[in-house]
Protein backbone atom coordinates (compact mmCIF):
# COMPACT_ATOMS: atom_id res chain seq x y z
CA UNK A 1 0.00 0.00 0.00
CA UNK A 2 2.72 2.29 0.92
CA UNK A 3 4.27 1.48 -2.52
CA UNK A 4 1.51 2.19 -4.35
CA UNK A 5 0.74 5.74 -2.37
CA UNK A 6 4.40 6.42 -3.33
CA UNK A 7 4.05 5.77 -7.07
CA UNK A 8 0.75 7.54 -7.26
CA UNK A 9 3.08 10.65 -5.29
CA UNK A 10 6.16 10.69 -7.90
CA UNK A 11 4.50 9.88 -11.24
CA UNK A 12 5.37 9.91 -13.83
CA UNK A 13 9.21 8.63 -13.53
CA UNK A 14 7.88 7.01 -9.66
CA UNK A 15 10.95 8.74 -8.19
CA UNK A 16 10.91 11.56 -6.22
CA UNK A 17 12.35 15.13 -7.60
CA UNK A 18 12.16 18.61 -6.76
CA UNK A 19 10.97 20.86 -9.36
CA UNK A 20 10.64 24.30 -7.20
CA UNK A 21 11.35 27.88 -8.35
CA UNK A 22 12.75 30.65 -7.04
CA UNK A 23 11.91 34.09 -8.54
CA UNK A 24 14.25 36.94 -8.72
CA UNK A 25 13.05 38.83 -5.39
CA UNK A 26 12.45 35.50 -3.01
CA UNK A 27 16.20 34.81 -4.24
CA UNK A 28 17.26 38.22 -3.35
CA UNK A 29 15.58 38.02 0.12
CA UNK A 30 17.37 34.89 0.46
CA UNK A 31 20.47 35.94 0.02
CA UNK A 32 20.50 39.19 1.61
CA UNK A 33 21.38 41.23 -1.65
CA UNK A 34 19.06 43.15 -4.03
CA UNK A 35 17.75 42.16 -7.88
CA UNK A 36 20.05 44.50 -9.02
CA UNK A 37 22.79 42.86 -7.68
CA UNK A 38 21.87 39.27 -9.55
CA UNK A 39 21.09 41.15 -12.57
CA UNK A 40 24.07 42.97 -12.89
CA UNK A 41 25.77 39.40 -12.63
CA UNK A 42 24.19 38.09 -15.10
CA UNK A 43 24.98 40.84 -17.34
CA UNK A 44 28.48 40.43 -17.02
CA UNK A 45 28.37 36.86 -17.52
CA UNK A 46 28.76 35.51 -13.58
CA UNK A 47 25.97 34.10 -13.43
CA UNK A 48 23.88 32.52 -16.31
CA UNK A 49 20.12 34.18 -16.96
CA UNK A 50 17.20 31.72 -15.84
CA UNK A 51 15.20 29.84 -18.99
CA UNK A 52 12.27 31.83 -20.23
CA UNK A 53 8.47 30.31 -20.61
CA UNK A 54 6.58 29.97 -23.93
CA UNK A 55 4.96 33.37 -22.62
CA UNK A 56 8.78 34.95 -22.48
CA UNK A 57 8.41 35.37 -18.57
CA UNK A 58 11.56 34.11 -16.34
CA UNK A 59 10.65 30.53 -14.80
CA UNK A 60 13.11 31.50 -12.01
CA UNK A 61 15.94 29.60 -10.47
CA UNK A 62 15.94 25.87 -9.44
CA UNK A 63 17.49 25.11 -6.05
CA UNK A 64 20.71 24.13 -7.54
CA UNK A 65 21.61 27.50 -9.43
CA UNK A 66 20.02 29.76 -6.17
CA UNK A 67 23.48 27.54 -4.32
CA UNK A 68 26.15 28.56 -7.20
CA UNK A 69 24.74 32.26 -6.97
CA UNK A 70 25.59 32.38 -2.89
CA UNK A 71 29.29 30.91 -3.87
CA UNK A 72 29.58 33.45 -6.61
CA UNK A 73 28.20 36.03 -4.84
CA UNK A 74 29.72 35.10 -1.47
CA UNK A 75 26.52 34.90 0.02
CA UNK A 76 26.75 31.10 1.88
CA UNK A 77 25.77 30.84 5.44
CA UNK A 78 28.14 27.59 5.64
CA UNK A 79 30.30 27.24 9.03
CA UNK A 80 33.63 28.20 9.37
CA UNK A 81 35.99 25.28 9.24
CA UNK A 82 36.45 25.67 13.03
CA UNK A 83 33.23 26.00 13.85
CA UNK A 84 31.53 22.55 15.07
CA UNK A 85 28.68 21.36 12.97
CA UNK A 86 25.22 21.58 14.66
CA UNK A 87 24.16 18.17 15.52
CA UNK A 88 20.52 18.51 16.41
CA UNK A 89 18.23 15.69 18.20
CA UNK A 90 14.58 15.96 17.57
CA UNK A 91 13.21 14.11 20.01
CA UNK A 92 10.31 13.40 22.25
CA UNK A 93 9.55 10.21 23.57
CA UNK A 94 5.76 10.69 22.98
CA UNK A 95 4.32 9.52 19.65
CA UNK A 96 2.48 12.23 17.11
CA UNK A 97 3.55 15.47 18.23
CA UNK A 98 5.03 15.71 14.52
CA UNK A 99 8.80 14.69 15.62
CA UNK A 100 8.98 13.75 11.55
CA UNK A 101 7.20 16.46 10.02
CA UNK A 102 9.31 18.64 12.01
CA UNK A 103 12.65 16.97 11.35
CA UNK A 104 11.81 17.16 7.37
CA UNK A 105 10.47 20.40 7.50
CA UNK A 106 13.62 22.00 9.72
CA UNK A 107 16.00 19.85 7.13
CA UNK A 108 14.30 21.19 3.81
CA UNK A 109 14.31 24.92 5.84
CA UNK A 110 17.96 24.78 6.61
CA UNK A 111 18.38 23.90 3.23
CA UNK A 112 16.58 26.65 1.06
CA UNK A 113 18.98 29.21 3.25
CA UNK A 114 22.07 27.78 1.42
CA UNK A 115 23.45 25.18 4.81
CA UNK A 116 24.44 21.80 4.04
CA UNK A 117 22.77 19.20 5.57
CA UNK A 118 22.38 15.60 6.82
CA UNK A 119 19.55 13.88 7.96
CA UNK A 120 19.98 10.83 9.70
CA UNK A 121 16.63 8.65 10.76
CA UNK A 122 17.13 6.51 13.72
CA UNK A 123 13.88 5.31 13.98
CA UNK A 124 12.92 1.95 12.70
CA UNK A 125 9.18 3.14 11.28
CA UNK A 126 11.35 5.19 9.41
CA UNK A 127 8.91 7.87 8.67
CA UNK A 128 11.47 10.64 7.78
CA UNK A 129 12.87 8.07 5.15
CA UNK A 130 9.38 7.86 3.45
CA UNK A 131 9.06 11.47 3.44
CA UNK A 132 12.28 12.05 1.71
CA UNK A 133 10.99 9.28 -0.52
CA UNK A 134 11.97 5.92 0.04
CA UNK A 135 9.85 3.04 0.50
CA UNK A 136 11.55 1.85 3.92
CA UNK A 137 10.27 -1.75 2.83
CA UNK A 138 11.61 -2.07 -0.73
CA UNK A 139 13.92 0.44 -1.36
CA UNK A 140 16.12 0.10 2.30
CA UNK A 141 17.51 -2.74 3.16
CA UNK A 142 19.44 -3.43 6.57
CA UNK A 143 23.09 -2.84 5.36
CA UNK A 144 21.51 0.71 4.55
CA UNK A 145 20.77 1.78 8.02
CA UNK A 146 22.78 2.48 10.78
CA UNK A 147 22.45 -1.23 11.67
CA UNK A 148 25.94 -2.31 10.15
CA UNK A 149 27.37 0.25 12.29
CA UNK A 150 25.94 -0.15 15.76
CA UNK A 151 25.23 -4.10 16.05
CA UNK A 152 26.74 -6.33 18.07
CA UNK A 153 29.27 -7.76 15.55
CA UNK A 154 29.72 -4.52 13.35
CA UNK A 155 30.86 -4.78 9.53
CA UNK A 156 31.27 -0.76 9.22
CA UNK A 157 34.02 1.37 10.90
CA UNK A 158 32.54 4.69 9.59
CA UNK A 159 29.43 5.88 8.46
CA UNK A 160 29.67 6.70 5.08
CA UNK A 161 28.10 3.99 3.52
CA UNK A 162 25.08 4.98 4.55
CA UNK A 163 24.86 8.33 2.93
CA UNK A 164 22.37 8.59 0.29
CA UNK A 165 21.25 11.60 -1.98
CA UNK A 166 18.07 13.24 -1.73
CA UNK A 167 16.19 15.24 -4.28
CA UNK A 168 18.02 17.85 -2.57
CA UNK A 169 21.04 18.72 -3.83
CA UNK A 170 22.76 20.06 -0.38
CA UNK A 171 20.85 17.47 1.81
CA UNK A 172 22.08 13.81 2.63
CA UNK A 173 19.92 11.20 4.12
CA UNK A 174 20.88 7.88 6.19
CA UNK A 175 17.81 6.18 6.02
CA UNK A 176 15.77 3.65 8.21
CA UNK A 177 13.66 0.76 8.27
CA UNK A 178 11.84 -1.66 10.47
CA UNK A 179 15.50 -4.00 10.74
CA UNK A 180 17.32 -1.67 12.49
CA UNK A 181 15.11 -2.65 15.84
CA UNK A 182 17.26 -5.58 15.73
CA UNK A 183 19.90 -3.00 17.57
CA UNK A 184 17.71 -2.54 20.39
CA UNK A 185 16.99 -6.36 20.78
CA UNK A 186 21.06 -6.60 20.58
CA UNK A 187 22.24 -4.21 22.81
CA UNK A 188 19.47 -5.29 25.09
CA UNK A 189 20.93 -9.20 25.33
CA UNK A 190 24.23 -8.32 25.26
CA UNK A 191 24.81 -9.63 28.79
CA UNK A 192 26.61 -9.19 32.26
CA UNK A 193 28.93 -7.06 30.33
CA UNK A 194 25.68 -5.13 29.11
CA UNK A 195 26.98 -1.61 30.37
CA UNK A 196 30.02 -1.54 29.01
CA UNK A 197 28.54 -2.36 25.79
CA UNK A 198 26.10 0.40 25.73
CA UNK A 199 28.48 3.01 26.96
CA UNK A 200 30.95 1.67 23.80
CA UNK A 201 27.70 1.73 21.43
CA UNK A 202 26.85 5.62 22.34
CA UNK A 203 30.27 6.83 22.09
CA UNK A 204 30.60 4.76 18.74
CA UNK A 205 27.70 7.04 17.31
CA UNK A 206 28.85 10.24 18.68
CA UNK A 207 32.72 9.58 16.67
CA UNK A 208 30.40 8.58 13.61
CA UNK A 209 28.33 11.80 13.45
CA UNK A 210 31.40 14.28 14.62
CA UNK A 211 33.65 12.93 11.55
CA UNK A 212 30.93 12.44 9.17
CA UNK A 213 29.45 16.33 10.56
CA UNK A 214 32.63 17.73 8.84
CA UNK A 215 31.28 17.62 5.48
CA UNK A 216 28.02 19.31 6.67
CA UNK A 217 26.65 22.35 8.57
CA UNK A 218 23.69 21.22 10.06
CA UNK A 219 23.17 17.19 11.34
CA UNK A 220 19.43 16.48 12.36
CA UNK A 221 18.95 13.19 14.21
CA UNK A 222 15.24 11.49 13.87
CA UNK A 223 15.28 9.22 16.95
CA UNK A 224 12.40 6.75 18.28
CA UNK A 225 9.69 7.90 20.12
CA UNK A 226 10.69 5.68 23.42
CA UNK A 227 13.31 5.37 25.92
CA UNK A 228 15.49 2.49 24.30
CA UNK A 229 19.22 2.25 23.38
CA UNK A 230 19.36 4.55 20.17
CA UNK A 231 17.40 7.00 21.74
CA UNK A 232 20.00 7.10 24.41
CA UNK A 233 22.85 6.79 22.07
CA UNK A 234 21.43 9.81 20.00
CA UNK A 235 20.37 12.10 22.96
CA UNK A 236 24.49 10.98 23.86
CA UNK A 237 25.58 11.99 20.49
CA UNK A 238 23.52 15.20 20.06
CA UNK A 239 25.23 18.37 20.99
CA UNK A 240 21.98 20.22 20.62
CA UNK A 241 18.23 19.12 21.19
CA UNK A 242 14.69 20.26 19.89
CA UNK A 243 11.50 19.37 21.57
CA UNK A 244 8.47 19.49 19.73
CA UNK A 245 5.42 19.00 21.39
CA UNK A 246 1.70 19.65 20.54
CA UNK A 247 -0.67 22.29 22.65
CA UNK A 248 -2.37 19.31 24.69
CA UNK A 249 -2.98 18.58 27.90
CA UNK A 250 -1.45 15.22 27.53
CA UNK A 251 1.07 15.80 25.32
CA UNK A 252 2.17 18.75 28.14
CA UNK A 253 2.12 15.79 30.97
CA UNK A 254 4.30 13.52 28.78
CA UNK A 255 6.61 16.36 27.58
CA UNK A 256 6.98 17.31 31.47
CA UNK A 257 7.73 13.50 32.26
CA UNK A 258 10.06 13.46 29.39
CA UNK A 259 12.02 15.99 31.07
CA UNK A 260 12.08 14.44 33.91
CA UNK A 261 13.20 11.36 33.07
CA UNK A 262 15.71 12.37 30.47
CA UNK A 263 17.44 14.47 33.74
CA UNK A 264 18.07 11.31 35.45
CA UNK A 265 19.12 8.91 32.33
CA UNK A 266 21.83 12.03 31.88
CA UNK A 267 23.03 11.86 35.23
CA UNK A 268 23.15 8.22 35.11
CA UNK A 269 25.42 8.53 31.50
CA UNK A 270 27.51 11.28 33.41
CA UNK A 271 28.18 8.31 36.22
CA UNK A 272 29.01 5.61 33.88
CA UNK A 273 31.39 8.04 32.20
CA UNK A 274 29.56 9.06 29.16
CA UNK A 275 29.83 13.08 28.68
CA UNK A 276 26.26 14.74 27.49
CA UNK A 277 26.38 18.21 26.77
CA UNK A 278 24.60 20.90 24.77
CA UNK A 279 24.78 24.33 23.13
CA UNK A 280 21.00 24.43 23.15
CA UNK A 281 18.12 22.68 24.81
CA UNK A 282 14.60 24.25 23.33
CA UNK A 283 10.95 23.18 23.39
CA UNK A 284 8.88 23.44 19.87
CA UNK A 285 5.32 23.95 19.89
CA UNK A 286 3.99 22.10 16.46
CA UNK A 287 0.08 21.45 15.53
CA UNK A 288 -0.94 24.67 17.27
CA UNK A 289 -4.41 26.17 16.13
CA UNK A 290 -4.27 29.56 17.73
CA UNK A 291 -8.54 29.42 16.86
CA UNK A 292 -8.84 26.45 19.84
CA UNK A 293 -9.01 27.94 23.36
CA UNK A 294 -7.85 24.87 24.62
CA UNK A 295 -4.49 25.39 22.78
CA UNK A 296 -4.11 29.01 23.40
CA UNK A 297 -4.73 27.90 27.63
CA UNK A 298 -1.85 25.23 27.19
CA UNK A 299 0.43 27.36 25.66
CA UNK A 300 0.29 29.81 28.20
CA UNK A 301 0.98 27.02 30.92
CA UNK A 302 3.67 26.00 28.38
CA UNK A 303 5.19 29.78 28.64
CA UNK A 304 4.99 29.77 32.77
CA UNK A 305 6.44 26.51 32.83
CA UNK A 306 9.20 26.58 30.35
CA UNK A 307 9.70 30.34 30.17
CA UNK A 308 12.69 30.95 27.40
CA UNK A 309 12.99 27.21 26.82
CA UNK A 310 9.96 27.47 24.78
CA UNK A 311 10.26 28.68 21.81
CA UNK A 312 8.46 31.83 21.35
CA UNK A 313 6.74 30.75 17.71
CA UNK A 314 5.01 28.08 17.30
CA UNK A 315 4.41 25.78 13.89
CA UNK A 316 0.65 26.24 13.36
CA UNK A 317 -1.57 23.78 12.15
CA UNK A 318 -2.28 23.68 8.86
CA UNK A 319 -4.13 21.58 6.02
CA UNK A 320 -1.24 22.64 3.67
CA UNK A 321 1.33 20.80 5.69
CA UNK A 322 -0.97 17.86 5.78
CA UNK A 323 -1.73 18.13 2.03
CA UNK A 324 2.16 17.59 1.42
CA UNK A 325 2.71 15.01 3.46
CA UNK A 326 -0.08 12.82 1.52
CA UNK A 327 2.21 13.49 -1.25
CA UNK A 328 5.27 12.53 0.81
CA UNK A 329 6.75 16.05 0.96
CA UNK A 330 7.02 19.36 3.37
CA UNK A 331 5.92 22.24 2.04
CA UNK A 332 9.30 23.82 0.79
CA UNK A 333 9.15 21.10 -1.86
CA UNK A 334 5.44 22.02 -3.13
CA UNK A 335 5.79 24.28 -6.90
CA UNK A 336 2.48 25.53 -6.19
CA UNK A 337 0.18 25.60 -3.23
CA UNK A 338 -2.34 22.81 -2.73
CA UNK A 339 -4.88 24.65 -1.07
CA UNK A 340 -5.39 28.27 -1.41
CA UNK A 341 -2.66 30.71 -2.33
CA UNK A 342 -2.99 32.67 0.84
CA UNK A 343 -3.10 29.66 3.25
CA UNK A 344 -0.20 28.53 1.54
CA UNK A 345 1.58 31.78 2.26
CA UNK A 346 0.72 32.05 5.74
CA UNK A 347 2.06 28.22 6.24
CA UNK A 348 5.22 29.00 5.18
CA UNK A 349 5.96 32.87 6.52
CA UNK A 350 4.89 30.56 9.65
CA UNK A 351 7.64 27.86 9.20
CA UNK A 352 10.33 30.04 7.90
CA UNK A 353 9.12 32.12 11.45
CA UNK A 354 9.42 29.09 14.01
CA UNK A 355 12.40 27.40 11.99
CA UNK A 356 14.20 30.74 11.76
CA UNK A 357 14.50 30.36 15.46
CA UNK A 358 16.43 27.32 15.70
CA UNK A 359 19.10 28.58 13.08
CA UNK A 360 19.45 31.64 14.98
CA UNK A 361 20.96 29.32 17.92
CA UNK A 362 23.00 27.45 15.46
CA UNK A 363 23.94 30.67 14.70
CA UNK A 364 24.67 31.63 17.84
CA UNK A 365 26.52 28.82 18.63
CA UNK A 366 29.01 29.59 15.73
CA UNK A 367 29.09 33.29 17.26
CA UNK A 368 27.78 34.92 13.98
CA UNK A 369 24.52 36.56 15.29
CA UNK A 370 24.40 38.78 18.79
CA UNK A 371 22.32 36.42 21.41
CA UNK A 372 19.26 37.73 22.55
CA UNK A 373 17.50 37.95 25.89
CA UNK A 374 15.21 35.18 25.13
CA UNK A 375 13.34 36.39 28.87
CA UNK A 376 12.39 39.85 26.93
CA UNK A 377 11.57 37.67 23.56
CA UNK A 378 8.82 35.45 25.38
CA UNK A 379 7.71 38.31 26.83
CA UNK A 380 7.02 40.35 23.67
Amino acid sequence: MIERLRRKAFLPDSRKGLNIRFGIADTAQLLGCSTNRIRMAEEDGRLPAPPSGENGRRLGYTIEEVLHMRKVLDASPARAPKDTPAIIAVQNFKGGVGKSTVTTHLAHYFAVQGYRVLVVDCDSQATTTTLFGFNPHFNITREETLYPYLSIDPTQADLLYAVKNTPWPNVDLIPSNLELFDVEYELAASGADGQNVLAARFRKLKQGLIDLGRNYDVVILDPPPALGTISLAVMQAANSLLVPLAATTPDFCSTVQFLSMMDQVIEQLIEAGVIVEYNFVRLLCSKFDSGDPSHEMVRAIMEQSFGPALLPVPILESAEISHAALRMMTVYELEKPIGTSRTHKRCRSNLDEALGQVEQLVRQGWGRTQAIDEALLVNG
